[in-house]
């Protein structure tokens, strides 16, 4: 099956994709109503409009660094997932798009990097937790907020993943526990972004890395903006050898001139992504 990720509702409906993903709420804090027709997508901890009304709430580090626009590694800025008023607002938008769609997908899960979060809440929910082992602190943070906001959806939950699927490096990263979150997700999506797919010997690693990590069914979501035809069709074969499903990012009509030519190709025996000869198709090469 094909999805579409978009912020534009009508895209949805469009008959070349079996599934489709409306952000709601993305992480510059825009926000849009829930739609019926659609999987109604939620940012979570990524958040630059409420990082700017109140910088209180960006996670800090040890040296009070905070994790937003300004370190040169975010591409977005954050909120700490300890803050139980932020988390409370969540649940009431996850609210509002569970009254039109009973499935939901939660984006930007997770603390920023390993160093965060250091803030004054975190430093006293830690102190007074039942946990010696910071990490293990926070990945129950995480897993605490993914399992109240799975119980209050009652379709499919839909996960987005950071795209690291190295053991351990969730846990370390982002405070996500695989194996506990999984007890309250359906279907994990994996963001695989790419400007070109000019080669995707990469995809294939991450996403085979991915198949080995989880038991539950996870979809790859791909890059669709300005990505050559024949490469977003070729990534596309490369992603589903993995994954259950296959999403495309932000510019539907090209993804649905991919799918069109693809199947297309298909009645007519045309491959994609055959090395031409003398092609640099290796490191040998």
């Amino acid at each position: 099956m094909y999805g579409v990720v978009t912020r534009n509702a009508e895209e949805v409906r469009w008959p070349e994709f079996d599934r489709g993903f409306y952000e709601v709420k993305d992480v510059t804090g825009r926000s849009a109503e829930p739609i019926a027709d659609g999987v109604n997508m939620v940012s979570c901890f990524g958040d630059n409009a409420a990082a700017d009304a109140d910088p209180s709430l960006i996670p800090v580090d040890d040296m009070g660094r905070p994790a937003d626009r300004e370190r040169a590694y975010f591409d977005w800025a954050y909120v700490c997932p300890s803050r139980e008023d932020y988390r409370e607002g969540l649940f009431e938008i996850i609210d509002d798009c569970v009254a039109e769609n009973e499935d939901v997908r939660l984006d930007d899960i997770g603390f920023p990097r390993a160093e965060y979060c250091r803030c004054g809440v975190c430093e006293r929910a830690f102190e007074e937790s039942e946990f010696d082992d910071r990490m293990a602190w926070r990945a129950d943070v995480i897993t605490d907020f993914v399992a109240a906001a799975a119980d209050r959806i009652p379709g499919t939950v839909y996960m987005t993943l950071y795209p690291d699927p190295y053991p351990g490096h969730l846990y370390e990263r982002a405070g996500i526990d695989l194996d506990a979150v999984a007890e309250y997700v359906d279907e994990f999506v994996v963001p695989l972004y790419d400007t070109a797919y000019e080669t995707t010997y990469w995809l294939e690693t991450i996403a085979k890395g991915f198949d080995s990590a989880l038991d539950t069914p996870f979809n790859i979501e791909l890059y669709a903006v300005n990505v050559d035809v024949d490469n977003l069709i070729h990534a596309t074969e490369v992603a589903e050898a993995y994954a259950k499903d296959v999403f495309f990012g932000y510019e539907a009509s090209n993804a649905r001139a991919a799918l069109r030519r693809r199947r297309a190709d298909e009645r007519e025996g045309v491959t994609h992504g055959e090395p031409s000869s003398g092609s640099n198709s290796g490191p040998d090469a």
